[in-house]
């Protein structure tokens, strides 16, 4: 799967345009290599590295979705690796 679907999909990007830039905007790191096209595949088990409002999170993709769905059903897809107390994603949500 593509990383701005996947982005998009997981909702860590409000839209896929957005989902397009950040990727291209290459602060994203996929298993530590950066990235710089939208077109970067991504498969389950990967690494990413994201810049968020509030600093950095890592998440690992547990199983890549089908559709973009409800939160709840993108949270089950992913996990947070960086161990923040406060839910990076989650606060970017809140934000935006």
């Amino acid at each position: 799967m593509r990383i701005d679907k996947l982005l998009w999909f997981l909702r860590l990007a409000k839209t896929r345009p957005i989902a397009q830039a950040l990727a291209e905007e290459g602060h994203m790191r996929l298993n530590g290599r950066r990235i710089d096209r939208a077109h970067q595949k991504v498969s389950a088990g990967d690494v990413l590295t994201l810049p968020t409002p509030s600093g950095v999170a890592v998440v690992e993709v547990i199983a890549l979705p089908v559709r973009r769905g409800p939160p709840s059903e993108a949270e089950e897809c992913y996990r947070v690796l960086d161990g923040m107390a406060v839910h990076p994603i989650a606060a970017a949500r809140n934000d935006a």
